[in-house]
């Protein structure tokens, strides 16, 4: 388990141990803040000298507020939530595709998103000055800060590169967990109080993902099951604006960890 806090983590791995009375030794809890581009190469660097393969890598943490915060070269949730999520993932993909060809199996690359996806537009798409300067920008971004998180993860579901891994997007719907910590108002409240799942049955979503078959690369899974993405993504326009995204993402990418694009290729 990859934790930005390891006391959280470790109570985390005596509850998995208390629920499924599993081998202490089959859980380790090692660091990464997706907020330190640095913790995140650290995290990788340390993963491939350590562990045998990699089967699958479910990219899981987030963060969600209607706060304006800059992190690192980006508003923090762009930088947690889309640019250091695909650095990691970039990062491990020689892992993953050693994986594969050493013991001749098909490795997973899972990232959770959201279906609160369906509720933005995406407008940044059409930017002019591009469109992670348009999100950089904080006059423009505060009016619409509240659809920050659901278009950080259309932006999840848009970029899903090829690779000879398995490579999807799932949706485990609202859970009751401290993802929302930031956002404490009486709506939200109540949705979680209403219709939040158990982290339980949300993370069904998540082994769904992690254990699908060819049939859900490159595709967005929701209830367990390939579903259509929003139209913005498969509308008109839609792959226009991947590539634009794909291509402003990679030079991000370039610039944080020279070379690592090139991980997808070789």
């Amino acid at each position: 388990m990859a934790v930005r806090s390891i006391e959280k983590g470790e109570a985390a791995k005596d509850s998995i141990i208390k629920a499924t009375r599993c081998d202490p030794k089959a859980i380790e809890v090692w660091a990464m803040d997706l907020s330190s581009y640095d913790s995140v190469k650290a995290f990788a660097a340390r993963a491939d000298r350590e562990l045998e393969r990699i089967d699958v890598l479910l990219e899981n943490a987030a963060v969600a507020s209607v706060e304006w915060n800059w992190v690192l070269d980006n508003e923090r949730m762009v930088t947690v939530n889309v640019v250091a999520t695909f650095l990691l993932a970039f990062l491990l993909l020689p892992k993953l595709k050693a994986t594969a060809s050493r013991f001749r199996t098909t490795p997973r690359l899972t990232f959770v998103t959201s279906d609160t996806h369906f509720l933005v537009d995406f407008a940044e798409k059409d930017a002019p000055e591009g469109i992670f300067a348009r999100l950089n920008d904080e006059a423009k971004s505060r009016p619409t800060q509240s659809e920050r998180y659901p278009t950080t993860k259309l932006m999840q579901v848009f970029v899903v590169p090829f690779a000879p891994v398995i490579i999807n997007c799932t949706n485990p719907g609202l859970c009751k967990s401290e993802l929302a910590r930031e956002l404490d108002g009486l709506q939200v409240r109540a949705a979680k109080f209403l219709l939040a799942r158990t982290a339980e049955e949300g993370s069904r979503n998540l082994i769904a993902g992690a254990v699908g078959g060819v049939d859900t690369h490159g595709q967005y899974l929701d209830m367990g099951k390939v579903t259509t993405p929003a139209t913005v993504i498969v509308g008109r326009g839609g792959a226009e604006a991947q590539k634009r995204l794909y291509v402003e993402l990679v030079e991000k990418l370039e610039k944080i960890a020279p070379g690592v694009v090139s991980n997808l290729y070789s």
